[in-house]
């Protein structure tokens, strides 16, 4: 009796050790885990950043300020310190002569009137002359063709004037003092033209005959 319960004992023992291994001895381990709850909400990352502030923000408004007697590289200083970046100038003798050096130039005009209030993205215009020279009473007009005529280019810039016809129009340029190459149109001025003013133009060839501005026109 006493071998058959030392018998079952240790059957009892080996089942159990056994049971260990696989899952434990405590039925209550054997018992599923409860599923952690569904978060709430349909998102499933990070939240989204919040909007930039200046996102959406409108360009600030301002006076504008009187450039006219700057010298041309300050004017842009000062009008970018301001806020306004969108810069651009032009020749005020209508010579077409680019501003490559702006500390070489002064403003003479400016496309917004001084103290005009307007958005800082708007463009500003300044007209300019070289230091030596003096401003006009107004921005000269570049020359045009009006009604497919001739204009008059007498007094133009050699530049301009080819500024103003058709850019496949065939065009001679000598000069009427001398024989020197004319290089540099914006220093040479027109002195005759062929065609006359108000002549119609149909792509004929167009010849000029020019000086340097310091010189008069024979």
């Amino acid at each position: 009796m006493g071998d058959n319960l030392n018998t079952r004992a240790l059957t009892a023992a080996l089942a159990c050790l056994a049971a260990v291994t696989l899952v434990g001895c405590d039925p209550a381990s054997t018992d599923p885990k409860p599923a952690a709850p569904a978060a709430s909400g349909s998102s499933t990352g990070a939240p989204a950043a919040p909007p930039s502030e200046n996102a959406d923000k409108p360009p600030a408004s301002k006076a504008v300020p009187n450039f006219v007697g700057m010298g041309l590289q300050s004017a842009q200083d000062k009008a970018q310190a301001e806020g306004f970046h969108l810069l651009t100038s032009h020749d005020s003798a209508g010579r077409d002569r680019l501003q490559a050096l702006d500390r070489n130039w002064k403003v003479c005009s400016q496309s917004v009137k001084a103290g005009k209030t307007v958005s800082t993205d708007a463009e500003l215009d300044f007209g300019a002359v070289k230091l030596e020279e003096t401003c006009p009473a107004g921005d000269a007009k570049a020359p045009e063709v009006v009604g497919g005529k001739m204009p008059n280019l007498v007094g133009k810039s050699v530049k301009a004037a080819r500024g103003a016809l058709d850019s496949n129009t065939s065009i001679t340029t000598t000069d009427a003092a001398q024989d020197r190459m004319v290089l540099l149109e914006s220093n040479w001025q027109v002195c005759t033209q062929s065609p006359a003013p108000g002549v119609a133009l149909n792509g004929q060839p167009v010849e000029f005959t020019a000086v340097k501005y310091e010189e008069s026109c024979p």
